[in-house]
């Protein structure tokens, strides 16, 4: 989900665009699946932000060294925004990084362009994974990127405003609520506009879909009548209950709820760390405030009892198709999906991929909440032009007209033209 994922993951850019059609679901020129392996060597290993604890990443480096005499391994953080050009031109090239993470929307756009590795060879060394981010991984029946951890959006509350005896059980009553809540300084809900994630679960909710397939044609179903419900809804949200910037995104939204400006907040369940972050560090957050007995819940659904279907955030673990150390590399990625590993991910709060390890999340209101949310939770349609879709945002700027009062019908149809000619261009 991870922060990208919840927040803006996702994005390709034109680096990856400008490959297409050059070559499919096989690597590119010069790859190295079949060189003998070396004897000693150096492994790089990208992860992406802050999600992945300090915990996991000493033990990957112990593990992988302890295992492996004669070999080193270096991991480098890289930012979601490295993750479009940086990454393409790295993994075509003779210094390519050896494994790397990548978000869950993102990972068919670099299988389809044939820079990562077939994994199928110890999809059976892997245990039992989540199954959403392992489809997002498999392309054709072949599987290329291995699941990572996955996230999902809770809603967050402060005692100290909202009262946890009188949550909203259903959506319409989560907006009634958001809206009673909205005074001048106070958004009931906060909804900056370019939050196309938070849209999602409004038209999930009632039916409605991104894009469905009929054979080789993508149709848009922004402006469905199920859709539409959701969507208009939402608008609901935007001009009542929310004080949030419409041409806003979702970036640093722990600091409105940290200054009491925000009753409901729907994020990704690691803002939490931002929310309890110590008043000294880097970045504080509020833990002796707003941030105190810290309160979530999943997004309620349309009756009472449901949750709302939610975004599948998380990442994805690739092997580069051009690594000259293609088995020390599968050695890598069985290390992180191990029990012992992906125990220390769940402790850090995040949805382990390795399905036996959820037993190691912390008994925390955020972890279960996330936990209930994400049994009832859906992804992105499954197109190599999808990644497409995502970095024209086209979706954002039309959730900023439909923030701004324009009708969400003309709005609505317009979206779906604009998604049709590129999944299906």
């Amino acid at each position: 989900m991870n922060k990208k994922a919840l927040a803006g993951i996702g994005l390709l850019g034109a680096g990856v665009l400008a490959l297409a059609g050059c070559s499919s679901t096989s690597a590119p020129a010069g790859d190295a699946s079949d060189a003998p392996p070396a004897e000693t060597g150096e492994l790089t290993v990208w992860v992406v932000g802050t999600d992945t604890p300090e915990t996991a990443r000493e033990y990957l480096v112990d593990t992988f060294e302890s295992e492996n005499e004669g070999w080193t391994l270096k991991l480098e953080e890289k930012t979601w925004a490295d993750v479009s050009e940086t990454y393409v031109a790295a993994l075509q090239s003779n210094d390519t990084p050896d494994v790397v993470e990548v978000g869950n929307t993102q990972a068919i756009g670099f299988i389809d362009q044939g820079l990562f590795s077939d994994l199928s060879d110890i999809r059976g060394d892997l245990g039992d994974l989540n199954p959403g981010l392992e489809e997002a991984g498999t392309y054709d029946g072949t599987f290329y990127a291995a699941p990572y951890y996955a996230g999902g959006r809770v809603v967050f509350y402060s005692p100290e405003i909202v009262d946890p005896a009188s949550l909203p059980t259903t959506l319409e009553e989560y907006v009634e609520q958001g809206i009673a809540k909205k005074t001048d300084a106070m958004s009931g809900i906060y909804a900056p506009g370019r939050d196309w994630y938070n849209m999602l679960p409004y038209i999930w909710t009632y039916g409605g879909e991104i894009a469905v397939q009929d054979g080789d044609t993508w149709d848009a179903q922004f402006s469905s009548e199920e859709s539409l419900k959701g969507l208009e809804l939402l608008q609901k949200v935007y001009t009542e209950a929310t004080n949030a910037p419409t041409d806003g995104d979702e970036t640093d939204a722990h600091v409105p709820f940290c200054a009491g400006e925000t009753a409901f907040l729907s994020a990704p369940a690691w803002m939490q760390w931002s929310i309890l972050a110590e008043p000294d560090a880097e970045n504080p957050g509020c833990p002796d405030t707003f941030g105190k007995d810290l309160g979530a819940f999943p997004l309620p659904g349309a009756a009472e009892g449901e949750t709302a279907p939610i975004f599948a955030g998380g990442s994805n673990i690739g092997v580069a198709a051009l690594s000259e150390n293609q088995a020390m590399a599968k050695e890598v990625v069985k290390i992180m999906l191990s029990k012992g590993y992906q125990d220390l991910m769940a402790e850090g709060g995040l949805t382990p991929a390795l399905l036996e390890s959820a037993d190691s999340l912390p008994d925390t209101p955020v972890a279960q909440a996330q936990a209930e949310a994400l049994a009832n939770s859906k992804g992105v349609p499954t197109s190599p032009n999808w990644a497409e879709v995502e970095s024209s945002l086209v979706i954002q700027d039309s959730l900023v007209k439909i923030a701004q009062g324009e009708d969400v019908k003309t709005v609505a149809e317009a979206l779906d033209a604009e998604i049709e000619s590129i999944l299906n261009g």
